[in-house]
């Protein structure tokens, strides 16, 4: 066990959360693996009593162990779990009227990202998304050529670039620093290289770090549909 969850950190880790939205994530994890591994114990000691101790279990009739084991048992477990999955996604939804938010936009190409930031004097960057610190960010998600996923792990969930569609997630970044990011969803031969980066700036500093920020050499700007 020690040295799995000593793969539960690094840049790319859903499991090493710096942000309220990714912290949902990961605590929604832990208690589907918690609530997973419970019921996987259960099982394995009624299968041990049911080898050491053969019709241990002989007198309860037959339809209890069904109706109790096989339907009540599951539907309370899966139940509670799904009730509290559902509460927990409630807070990774963009909602619109939450004060101050900052609105970006991710621009996926194969095989590439192009980031803009509406109101800030057009500016463009590409493999590289700037986004400022302790603010609520909502990254519009612009689908271009085929499907892609737009995905930093450490800062809030997965959402899909469908061509012709704008889908919004919303991410927040505790303290400044630097988090990868990856398109999490095959889009050809060049998708293992589809990765960009996510610097959180200062609060304060957030406007006079993007006139800086260029596109790179292979992510100029497009207008595609």
């Amino acid at each position: 066990m020690p040295i799995g969850l000593s793969g539960c950190a690094g840049n790319l880790s859903a499991l090493d959360p710096a942000g309220p939205a990714a912290r949902s994530t990961a605590t929604l994890w832990w208690v589907m693996a918690g609530g997973g591994t419970a019921i996987f114990l259960l099982v394995m000691v009624l299968l041990a009593l049911a080898f050491m101790r053969p019709g241990m279990g002989r007198n309860v009739d037959p339809k209890r162990w069904l109706v109790w084991g096989g339907l009540v048992f599951p539907a309370i477990v899966l139940g509670a779990l799904l009730t509290f999955a559902l509460l927990t996604g409630e807070r990774l939804l963009a909602h619109p009227q939450t004060p101050g938010v900052v609105q970006v936009e991710a621009r996926p190409y194969q095989w590439y990202w192009e980031f803009r930031y509406p109101g800030h004097a057009g500016a463009v960057t590409g493999e590289v998304l700037h986004i400022p610190a302790g603010v609520p960010v909502d990254v519009h998600v612009v689908g271009t050529d085929v499907i892609h996923a737009f995905w930093v792990p450490r800062l809030g969930g997965k959402i899909d670039a469908v061509p012709g569609h704008v889908n919004v997630i919303r991410l927040i970044a505790d303290r400044p620093g630097i988090y990868g990011g990856v398109c999490a969803e095959f889009c050809g031969t060049g998708h293992a290289g589809m990765n960009f980066s996510v610097i959180a700036h200062p609060a304060e500093g957030f406007g006079q770090a993007l006139p800086a920020a260029q596109p790179t050499p292979t992510a100029q700007t497009q207008d595609q549909p």
